[in-house]
């Protein structure tokens, strides 16, 4: 079921979600498939939107669910070896669709987390999927990119993209 997403000013974005336990995964399923049914529609409507992390429709969780490819949760991920060196990126939300926010990300690390059958995984990440997975593990700790901006002059409406690109 495709679920409301909570918008820039919810105070619930700015809170640290739990820990999910091994026992509580065989009842998520639900809420997986509306992680899923979200990202989908926001998708058809934006013609963006590769991953949400769950406090993003009020599930306030450690879960994040990616579809790129196939879909892929990330149950209780733990940001590691980031890298000293930054890249620059124009971050976007589903919390704030129509707004852009340059911020600096690692240009890599590795997420370990436990899959949908409680499995250690551990992905080493780099560009594109680095920062993406950043910008969804911020959500879980209750940070927004708004938060991250590089400086008061790093934000944009999605129609001035090409204005924002030249001030980089």
């Amino acid at each position: 079921m495709k679920r409301v997403i909570r918008l820039l000013g919810d105070p619930r974005l700015y809170e640290v979600s739990a820990a999910v336990s091994c026992e509580e995964v065989a009842g998520l399923d639900g809420v997986f498939s509306d992680l899923h049914d979200t990202l989908m529609d926001f998708r058809a409507r934006y013609g963006a939107g590769r991953a949400i992390a769950a406090p993003q429709i009020g599930v306030m969780r450690r879960l994040i669910y990616l579809h790129i490819e196939r879909p892929v949760v990330f149950i209780n991920p733990v940001l590691e070896c980031q890298s000293e060196e930054m890249m620059p990126v124009l971050d976007d939300c589903m919390c704030f669709p129509d707004l852009l926010v340059r911020v600096m990300r690692h240009k890599t690390c590795c997420l370990r987390f436990r899959d949908r059958q409680w499995q250690e995984q551990a992905w080493d990440l780099g560009g594109d999927l680095s920062e993406l997975l950043q910008h969804e593990y911020d959500h879980l700790d209750g940070i927004l990119a708004v938060s991250r901006a590089i400086d008061g002059r790093s934000f944009a409406l999605r129609s001035q993209r090409s204005w924002l690109d030249s001030c980089a």
